[in-house]
C-alpha cells in the first residue's frame, strides 16, 4: 500500500480586534484622501478641503486607539505612513494646485506641488527611521497639509506666486530639524488644567474676532511655533516627559 502523506493544514490565526481596530481606523484617512481628490476632480474643492481635515481626525484617533488597546505593530506604522502620503501629501498638493497654481501655468506650479509632495514623503520616511519620544523633527505632514487646505477653506485668495512660495515653504519645514512640539503624549493626567482653559479662551476669542479665518490662524500658528522655538507639547504638560525619562 502506498504511504499515506498528511498535509499540514495551515492554521490561520484570527486578528486581535486591538490590532484590527486602528488599522480601519487608518484605513478611513485613506478614504477621506481619495474622495477628496474625487471631489476636487469634479470642482468641489470647499468639500474636498474639509474632507482632509476629516482624515486628520482619523489619523489622531488611529493612533490613541492603537496606544490604548496596545495593538501598536509595525505593520500599522507603515501603513499610517502611506495614509499620510496620500491625505496630507498628493491629496492637499493636488487640491492646492488646482485652487491656486493651475492658472501660474507651466512647469512652474506643478514643480512647486511635487515638492511638497515629495518633502512630506521624505519627512515620513525619517519619521520611520528615525524614533524620537519627544518633539517632532520638522514639521509634521499631516499640519503641513491642513496649512495648505486652510487657505481654501478659509477663502483666502492667493496670487499664484504667493501660492507657489507657501507650498515651498511648508515642504521645506518638513525636511528640516526644526523641532515641532508634540501634543499626542499628552493626557488627562498629564496636562496642565489652567494653561488648556487659557488656550480654549483663546481659541474661542479667535473664533469671533477672525470667524471662517479660525482654521487659517490656528494652523499657521502651530507651523510659526517650530521657527519661534515654541513647544506647545511642553507648554501644556505638567512634567517633561523627556526629563522624567532622564531621572528614571
Amino acid at each position: 500500500m502506498g504511504k499515506k502523506v498528511y498535509r499540514k493544514r495551515m492554521i490561520r490565526k484570527p486578528i486581535p480586534i486591538r490590532k484590527l481596530l486602528p488599522n480601519m481606523i487608518t484605513s478611513g484617512s485613506i478614504l477621506c484622501g481619495v474622495m477628496s481628490l474625487v471631489l476636487a476632480f469634479h470642482g468641489h474643492l470647499v468639500p474636498a478641503t474639509w474632507l482632509t481635515f476629516m482624515a486628520a481626525f482619523f489619523d489622531l484617533m488611529d493612533g490613541k486607539v492603537a496606544r490604548s488597546l496596545g495593538g501598536d505593530s509595525a505593520f500599522g506604522v507603515e501603513f499610517d505612513s502611506l495614509a499620510d502620503v496620500v491625505s496630507f501629501g498628493a491629496a492637499p498638493g493636488m487640491i492646492f494646485y488646482i485652487s491656486y497654481l493651475y492658472a501660474f501655468g507651466g512647469v512652474l506650479g506643478a514643480l512647486a506641488t511635487a515638492f511638497y509632495v515629495l518633502c512630506g514623503a521624505l519627512r515620513l520616511a525619517r519619521f520611520n527611521v528615525v524614533h524620537s519620544s519627544g518633539r517632532f523633527q520638522g514639521l509634521p505632514i499631516p499640519a503641513g497639509g491642513l496649512f495648505l487646505m486652510s487657505f481654501i477653506a478659509s477663502g483666502v485668495v492667493l496670487h499664484p506666486l504667493i501660492a507657489m512660495i507657501i507650498a515651498i515653504i511648508a515642504g521645506s519645514l518638513m525636511i528640516s530639524s526644526i523641532p515641532y512640539g508634540n501634543l499626542k503624549h499628552l493626557s488627562k493626567d498629564n496636562i496642565n488644567i489652567l494653561r488648556l482653559l487659557f488656550l480654549i479662551g483663546c481659541f474661542v476669542t479667535i473664533s469671533v474676532v477672525f470667524k471662517e479665518k479660525i482654521a487659517l490662524v490656528c494652523a499657521s500658528v502651530y507651523v510659526l511655533s517650530g521657527p519661534l522655538g515654541i513647544d506647545w507639547g511642553r507648554w501644556l504638560a505638567l512634567r517633561d516627559e523627556e526629563e522624567v525619562a532622564d531621572n528614571q
